[in-house]
Order: C-alpha cells, then structure tokens, then sequence
C-alpha cells in the first residue's frame, strides 16, 4: 500500500510539473509523451534517423521527453548555428550519465568536463600542446609508416595462393592501421608484431576499451527516471565494476607512462612528440593531475580510433557503389602521384578531388551522427521555442546533411559538390559539422581528416574497389 501510494504522488507530481511547463513554457513540438517513462518506448533503436522522422512530422526542432529528462534536437543548420555559435556559452555543458560521471571520474577530462576553468585549460592543452599543425606535422611518418603496412598487408594477403580470388574483408586491415595509428600517436607503443601478433600489453589494452565501451552503454531507465534509483534492488548500479575498471585502466596506462618516464631519464630530458611524452612534460606547467592526464589519453584513444575506421568504410562502400566517382579519384592519384611512389600527406593539397571525396563521405556518414549531449546552464531559446535550465539539446548531424533546404539532391554521393562550393568541414559552415562547432568542437579533426584521407588515398592508388569479385587491370 505504501509503494502504491508513492507512486501516486509521484505520478502527481509529474503531471503537475509538466502542466506548470505548458503554461510558462513554449516548449518545441513534439511526440506525446507518456506518463513517467516520457518517450522513451517510442524512440526506435537507430535515434538519430527516428528523430529526423520526427522532424519531419513536427519541424526542425522537437522536444523529445527521455523519462522526466526534456531533450531538444536541432535539425537544421540554422537551428545547429543557434545552439553552436549564438547560444554556445549557455549551451558548453555535458549531460553525463552516470556510466560518463564514473568513467571521467566526475568530468576530469577533456569531453565530459563541464565549460569552466578546466575545461578551458585542457581544452587548451589539447588543441596548443597536442594538436597542434606543428605537432601533427611531427608525427606524420608514423601515421604515414602505418598505412604504408595496412597496403602491404593486404597485397600480400590479396595474392598469397591459398586467396587468390577470394573477396577479402577490409574492415580487419582498416581497423589495425586505426588501432596501431592511435596506440603510437598516443602512447608512443606499437602493441602489434609484423606478422600480426599483438602482444600482452596490447591484449591487456584492447580488453580495457571493449569493457569501457560495455559499461558506457549499460544504461538503464533509472539513468532517465532518477527517482528509480530508490529501488535499488530493481535497478543496480553496479558501482564496483567501474572502480574495478578504471583502476584496471589507470594501472596499464600508469605502466606505459613509467616506462617513458624512465626512458626520458636515460636520454637527458629529451621528449619525443608522442601525447604521453607531451602531457608528461606540460603535468606541471598546467597543473594537470594524474586522472586528467590519464583521462585525456583515452579521450584522445577513444574518440580516434572506431571513428577513423568507420569514415573509412563507409566511403570504401560509396566508392563500390558509385565506380564513376571512384575511377575520377584514381585518375587524380595517377597524374599527381604517378606510378613510382606513394601518396604523402604533402600531396593532399594537390589532390582536391580525393579531399571532396572524403568531404562528401563525412557529410552522408559522419562518424557521430548525433552529437554528444549538451546541457543548458540557463534558460535559453532555439528558434522561437523556450529551452529551460537543465534541460539536453542534441544537434542531429545526420539530419542536418541530409536537408534537402541547403543540400542539392542530399542523398546522392557527388564529390563535385564540394568542388563548386568551398564548404569548411571543421566547425565554421553549420550545413557540414562531422567534428562539431563552437567551444566544444573536436580539437583533433584535422588529424581524423589527415588519417581518413591517407588510407582513402592510399587503397584507392594501389587497388580497384569491388564488391565480392576481384576486379581487372593493373591494381587489385
């Protein structure tokens, strides 16, 4: 009888609460929602692709109720200016869940951190110490040595006998430059042998991500429904698992970083450009504690390795699709690059055909379609609707690309686009935002555009793309 009489107050409490925002607020349109579970039993499992239905049917901004949590989603790029540029100050919060709070230890690292002092400093850390044009152009031979192995790989797997006209799966080689590409830039470790054999530490590592990635995604409705989490015994929060995780993670990367210590120590106090080194030696400069630098490592880990391999492969299937636009790339390799060496990354400005291409991916399939989760630190307005305090405004990437309004035919894949209108992908043209905009915009996004268009140019100047058969001529 108690339970029940909780319940009835709190359902009372809701449907007072929503009936007090109805007539103070001008909410965005929306899908109704239902008592205490919102809508979320009405979101369909792709989110990103529900909501742009959504705004189809309700307009380009809609309220969508997860649990009591109000969440806004922008799907145009006026609206995506709005929130990124004219209201980004108001907007430059993370909602964090509580799998994010664990993970970041509270937001002490870069992309869960809330705008504020330290955001500030790491941001700037990131974007002057580690990101930098100088320090990238530091560490090209290493992005260049390790795509330069993945296109090896795959000749001699491609023409070894036992394969010999069999189709291959290119999403293995993809996923091994990436893993390798992120662990030397990062970590200054190359965890994987020539032959393929990826050592303990290595092991050890690659266990570390895929628990994160199982914990972050482990949420339940008490995540949007906090007074759930009363009942304890129905919804666990499994908080030892996260202690256990994050002290897994914290001694493997603490391991990494003695040993670089103790190899500075023997060279002198040299420094080598990899992140660890670099954060290492700015600690106490910029004050930088032992989770913030370890949680900017895995932000930098995480945030560039599947997104690196999923850009790659989905325009690896557009250019199957679309062999015009594939056979126009080649073309541009061969007179640029020639027969007699490879593709550098001091030959993308001498490539504007190859660099639209990736453009014209990163627009279709960007690697976050739905940015992360924003939270307004005070009442602010989107369009003419009223966004209070507190509440989640998502941009929806995806949709905004994909809008007929500032896309010529959105759906085709045509490079040419972008030859007949110069659209930065970076964070300043709001019709095109793969790495977001504003304070909170991806300090590495040159960098992913560098790795994307490497491998691209790389596997398109040494192979034909087909699907399932092996293709004639002179590449494979």
């Amino acid at each position: 009888m108690a339970l029940l009489f909780l319940f009835l107050t709190l359902f009372f409490i809701f449907l007072c609460y929503k009936l007090y925002q109805k007539l103070t607020c001008n909410l965005p349109p929306g899908p109704r929602p239902w008592p205490i579970v919102g809508n979320l039993y009405d979101i369909k499992p792709v989110r990103f692709r529900c909501f742009a239905e959504w705004a189809q049917i309700y307009g380009p901004v809609i309220s969508v109720w997860f649990g009591s949590k109000l969440n806004v989603i922008v799907c145009n790029s006026e609206l995506a200016k709005e929130v990124l540029k004219e209201n980004d100050q108001q907007l430059a919060d993370r909602d964090r869940s509580r799998s994010a709070t664990r993970l970041s230890r509270g937001g002490k690292d870069l992309i869960w951190a809330n705008y504020g002092p330290h955001y500030v400093k790491v941001r700037k850390v990131s974007t002057l110490e580690l990101l930098s044009a100088k320090k990238l152009e530091a560490l090209r031979p290493i992005r260049e040595d390790e795509v330069t192995a993945m296109v090896e790989s795959i000749f001699r797997d491609c023409t070894s006998p036992d394969k010999k006209g069999k189709s291959m799966q290119v999403r293995d080689y993809l996923a091994a430059v990436s893993f390798n590409n992120i662990t030397r830039l990062v970590l200054g470790k190359r965890f994987t042998s020539p032959e393929g054999v990826v050592d303990e530490q290595g092991l050890e590592f690659k266990a570390i991500l895929a628990n994160g990635v199982k914990l972050g995604g482990s949420l339940t409705l008490a995540e949007h429904i906090p007074w759930l989490r009363w009942f304890k015994w129905m919804f666990p929060f499994e908080e030892e698992a996260y202690e256990k995780h994050n002290a897994r993670r914290d001694r493997l990367t603490k391991i990494i970083m003695e040993e670089h210590i103790q190899a500075r120590q023997k060279a002198g106090g040299a420094s080598k450009h990899h992140f660890v080194d670099a954060l290492l030696s700015l600690q106490d400069q910029y004050e930088l504690s032992d989770d913030t630098v370890i949680g900017l490592l895995w932000d930098m880990i995480i945030a560039g390795m599947d997104t690196t391999t999923i850009s790659v492969e989905w325009t690896l299937a557009e250019l199957v699709k679309n062999p015009r636009v594939q056979l126009k790339a080649q073309e541009e390799l061969d007179r640029v690059i020639g027969v007699n060496r490879v593709m550098t990354e001091s030959d993308f400005p001498s490539l504007p055909y190859l660099q639209c291409v990736v453009k014209e991916s990163l627009r279709l399939h960007p690697p976050t379609p739905l940015m992360l989760p924003h939270r307004a630190n005070t009442a602010v307005k989107i369009g003419r609707y009223d966004v209070p305090k507190g509440s989640i405004v998502h941009v929806n990437v995806w949709a905004v690309a994909r809008d007929p309004a500032v896309w010529k035919n959105p759906l085709e894949f045509r490079p040419e686009r972008f030859m007949e209108e110069d659209v930065d992908a970076k964070g300043h043209d709001f019709r095109l935002l793969p790495f977001g905009a504003g304070r909170r915009v991806c300090p590495g996004a040159q960098l992913g555009i560098n790795l994307v268009t490497s491998m691209l140019g790389h596997l398109l100047h040494q192979f034909f793309l087909v699907s399932g058969e092996r293709s004639e001529g002179g590449r494979y």
